[in-house]
């Protein structure tokens, strides 16, 4: 018997027991698709940039402008990590931002549902608080598998940013 008539008889055979023949390669592509399904559920995206030419280590005073759709207090756990930082951080609305500031930050969360509420991204930016030009840009995105609290993804793209300004990776 040559093998092309050999491959021929083995697909075409009647099953002999459960699992045999084609129902086995059929079950292993089944499985194999839920598996590239279930890792296309998983994804972990951080992400920090600085301008050329911004010195952040210059930095020592911040004013958190809190983004309007917020209902959660972003606003305060971003000045909050700054200040655990050893930055001096305050926030409020955009028309209360002081004069004596070294930069502006600002933000953007995204939430999304999964059996409860959860940060999806979180977008930073810090800017020159005299030009509002950006400085440093960073974001967390975590979709429901890798999730983070909302204090944990502010201190992910706080710490890439500060890393990366100083030469590290972010």
């Amino acid at each position: 018997m040559s093998t092309h008539s050999h491959l021929a008889h083995f697909h075409l055979s009647p099953r002999r027991g459960r699992g045999a023949g084609l129902t086995v390669h059929l079950r292993t592509v089944i499985w194999l698709l839920a598996l590239v399904s279930l890792a296309a559920c998983a994804v972990n995206r951080e992400t920090a940039d600085i301008t050329p030419g911004a010195n952040l280590s210059q930095l020592k005073s911040f004013y958190v402008v809190k983004f309007d759709p917020d209902e959660r207090g972003i606003n305060g756990l971003i000045a909050n990590q700054l200040t655990a930082m050893g930055y001096v951080a305050t926030t409020g609305p955009e028309a209360n931002k002081p004069k004596d500031i070294d930069a502006i930050v600002t933000y953007r969360d995204k939430w999304m549902w999964d059996m409860t509420m959860y940060m999806l991204e979180l977008d930073v930016t810090l800017r020159n608080a005299q030009s509002n030009y950006p400085m440093a840009v960073g974001n967390s995105f975590h979709t429901s598998l890798t999730r983070k609290s909302p204090e944990e993804m502010v201190k992910e793209v706080l710490s890439n940013i500060f890393n990366k300004a100083k030469g590290g990776t972010g």
